[in-house]
């Protein structure tokens, strides 16, 4: 949930009037947020840095307020402020227009070079904006809230704003090799072509963070003026020559991307949340924008769009008995300005360019729940009365874990996910063989398959425990994954039990025993007949050779139990003999 930091006095300026703290935090619940902290900049600085280093921070108070991850328009004071504005009825909720210029249009032209980098751009014209230091602050703000939120870190949509009069349209967007690139990026006092900045940047705690989207790329996304000044290198930095000032009076505002919808979102909320500050009210200027297509979009597109819902389907999910005007007026409070249609039951409701998240009519349902207060919907009993149940397996998995801890067995509860090495090298095996689920983009090595077995999780925690007392008796009851065509999401999970006995001799004896008396409890009797158990001799990548017995149970293989190979034991870094057991508990059910 993103946390938007805005200055109190500020934010009561724009609000009109001024709060107790209890009183803010409580119109902030009341409208779906949460006032997470209180502090101020020397504060936040003498927290994490020290108070030495917090010696001439301003000691301005800032309200921390968490908002809903979906909530673009409240990343800034101006949203935060508008909505709550809006919410308390002390204003109406501003009507945003598109506007071409009298004079000619400014072009944004892409070719066709983009099409393998970062295919899609829209922009828009801020005209005549007045910008004052906090303003300004809020500005930039935003576009790095937007960055980490919706355009995921910049590798969906990126953010360029420039100053319009220091530059002469149309203007290219195109991709051309790194050594063809040359400009002064932002704060930098000379001239680098790409390959340099993308070294110079390796280095910059900010802007490294981005460098892997395009570095490997034999093309690098470039946007260009019609002098052939460089606005911006997406998604790294924009040039230093069109940078933009608390003085800029003219905004041209590109965003690139590889989702067009998005970008058209970021947009949206850019120029409708500073639209305010224009000379024209809440008026965004238009820019063509020429796909390598030949086709020709403007944007922004700010769409105003109608839903239609029933004042009985509001009322029966939320539990209230409101009239339909009344409903209406909820979600006009919420910047859902709707009115009642039809034959008195329908709420026609208009969807704003700034509320990207009401793609359902469950959000108009939300959104009227909220404007009523969660705090006013009586609690009722429900009309059905039904009794709960464990599920089977869960109630099975309690039962046995009980009893495994009073066998002298240690629970320890390992990650689901794990290295393609645990599962596969260190168990003697090939991963093609394990059926193993494979994580498409791992952070980290650790985590780069879903487990197929939980014999290494119990190892690894054998490994990180090899100083206490011996014997190490651990065990563990939970789900492995394999790939299964048959199911709609290509993979199916299996309920195993897993117990591992650590000591300076094997304990094949103590491992076999649990067996039986997990049998026993299961009333599995030994037999090969249908209905009983039986262990066969068998062999195992992961155990010693003739140390190994597959184990049947009610005529299907339920899992393996042995003296594991030494090799494996050395791989997971232990030094004495170890004996595992592992089944599959779903059969018993």
């Amino acid at each position: 949930m993103p946390t938007v930091s805005v200055k109190r006095d500020l934010l009561f300026q724009a609000l009109g009037r001024s709060y107790t703290d209890e009183e803010f935090d409580e119109l902030c619940f009341e409208f779906g947020l949460e006032l997470d902290e209180i502090t101020s900049e020397k504060q936040i600085i003498s927290k994490e840095q020290g108070n030495v280093k917090a010696q001439g921070a301003s000691d301005v108070v800032l309200y921390k307020v968490d908002v809903p991850a979906n909530r673009y328009d409240l990343l800034c004071l101006e949203g935060l402020a508008r909505g709550l504005q809006v919410f308390k009825e002390r204003i109406k909720a501003p009507v945003y227009k598109r506007v071409i210029p009298q004079g000619e249009i400014q072009k944004l032209i892409i070719t066709e070079e983009t099409a393998k980098v970062r295919p899609f751009a829209v922009a828009a014209v801020l005209r005549n904006i007045k910008f004052t230091k906090d303003r300004y602050d809020s500005f930039i703000e935003l576009q790095e809230k937007l960055h980490q939120n919706i355009c995921r870190k910049r590798a969906l949509v990126a953010i360029g704003t420039h100053d319009l009069d220091t530059l002469s349209g149309p203007f290219t967007f195109t991709a051309k090799r790194p050594s063809d690139i040359k400009f002064k990026p932002l704060s930098k006092t000379k001239e680098y072509t790409a390959c340099e900045l993308m070294n110079i940047y390796k280095t910059d705690n900010h802007l490294k963070h981005y460098l892997h989207i395009i570095e490997n790329k034999p093309l690098y996304p470039v946007i260009y003026d019609s002098n052939g000044v460089v606005l911006s290198m997406p998604p790294i930095i924009n040039g230093n020559h069109s940078k933009i000032t608390v003085n800029t009076k003219n905004i041209f505002i590109e965003c690139t991307g590889t989702d067009l919808t998005k970008a058209k979102i970021v947009l949206d909320v850019i120029v409708t949340m500073f639209s305010e500050y224009c000379e024209n009210q809440f008026t965004v200027e238009a820019v063509e924008v020429v796909s390598p297509n030949g086709k020709s979009s403007t944007f922004p597109e700010l769409a105003y769009r109608k839903e239609m819902v029933r004042a009985d389907f509001i009322n029966k999910k939320v539990g209230i008995r409101e009239s339909p005007a009344n409903l209406a007026k909820l979600l006009t409070r919420m910047c859902l300005k709707s009115e009642v249609i039809g034959d008195g039951n329908q709420i026609e409701v208009e969807i704003p360019p700034t509320r990207a998240d009401v793609i359902h009519a469950c959000d108009i349902v939300e959104d009227a729940a909220i404007a009523y207060g969660y705090n006013n919907i009586q609690m009722t009993l429900p009309k059905a009365y039904t009794i709960a149940n464990q599920v089977p397996i869960n109630k099975l998995t309690e039962l046995l874990r009980l009893d495994m801890a009073a066998a002298g067995f240690t629970e320890a509860l390992t990650f689901a996910l794990c290295s393609q090495e645990d599962i596969a090298d260190k168990l003697g095996l090939d991963i093609s063989e394990t059926k193993a689920v494979h994580i498409s983009n791992p952070k980290t090595a650790e985590f780069q398959v879903a487990r197929t077995t939980l014999l290494p999780g119990l190892l690894k925690t054998i490994a990180a425990n090899r100083k206490m007392p011996l014997p190490l008796k651990l065990f563990e009851i939970s789900d492995i994954v394999v790939k299964d065509s048959s199911k709609d999401v290509g993979a199916k999970n299996y309920r195993h039990l897993c117990a591992v006995y650590y000591n300076k001799n094997p304990g094949f004896e103590i491992i076999h025993g649990l067996l039986d008396r997990i049998m026993q409890l299961l009333d599995v009797p030994p037999s090969e007949e249908k209905g009983g158990y039986v262990i066969k001799a068998s062999t195992g990548s992961a155990f010693f050779p003739g140390r190994c017995a597959e184990i049947f149970a009610r005529g299907q293989s339920i899992g393996k139990l042995g003296v594991l190979h030494p090799d494996v034991i050395t791989k997971f870094e232990l030094t004495m003999p170890c004996s595992s057991l592992e089944i599959n508990i779903e059969p018993f059910l």
